[in-house]
């Protein structure tokens, strides 16, 4: 395998696998899901994003003795203080599909504030090189839009159908996976993420 670094991803989510597997498809690392080690994720008990994703890169990186990359990610509204937050994935319930949750962000939000309630994703990612790595390295993306009531788009998962773009007219769920993997909050943080492992997972920049 020469110099080929192999590095976990801590998660479980086909989504994410697919764009951030996509995002490091030109780098020397060999990315590998933590399912290919037969590992399920973990109970994710912080109470911020970054805290999930250390917990969930910690448990890839002791399991398998490898380098992980974990990211925890959300939206955030405003008018609803931040929610969900940290509570994106499960927040119609611990077994909501991404139908329900949308579906009840909607509803919740447009109660709130009629037009157009100001949203974010955010991404938290890091890297830890091994479990007891003491300074994980920790980037993050944030991507700022606003909700639309009836969801369009095709493409992406999760919020994407209800999060609209200005500076590209269109929500994120209508743009191609291509351009969104250039601009969103994950690809922003993964970005950050390289440029302070000086591209090189193992080979931190000073």
């Amino acid at each position: 395998m020469g110099h080929t670094k192999q590095v976990v991803l801590a998660s479980g989510n086909p989504g994410k696998l697919r764009e951030i597997g996509s995002m490091l498809a030109s780098l020397d690392m060999d990315i590998v899901p933590q399912s290919d080690y037969g590992l399920d994720g973990i109970a994710e008990t912080g109470l911020s994003f970054v805290e999930n994703a250390l917990i969930k890169a910690r448990h890839a990186a002791e399991q398998t003795g490898l380098p992980a990359i974990a990211d925890d990610s959300g939206i955030e509204v405003d008018c609803l203080g931040g929610s969900p937050g940290i509570y994106s994935a499960r927040y119609a319930g611990p077994d909501a599909s991404d139908r329900d949750n949308l579906e009840l962000l909607l509803e919740t939000a447009f109660a709130v504030e009629p037009d157009k309630p100001a949203a974010r994703f955010q991404c938290l990612m890091v890297y830890l090189e091994h479990a007891g790595d003491p300074t994980p390295v920790i980037a993050q993306g944030t991507w700022e839009g606003w909700l639309v009531r009836e969801p369009r788009g095709e493409n992406g998962f999760g919020y994407d159908p209800i999060f609209f773009v200005p500076d590209r007219g269109c929500t994120s769920a209508q743009l191609p996976p291509e351009i969104k993997n250039r601009i969103s909050h994950r690809a922003l943080a993964l970005r950050e993420l390289l440029d302070r492992l000086g591209h090189e997972p193992g080979g931190r920049a000073p």
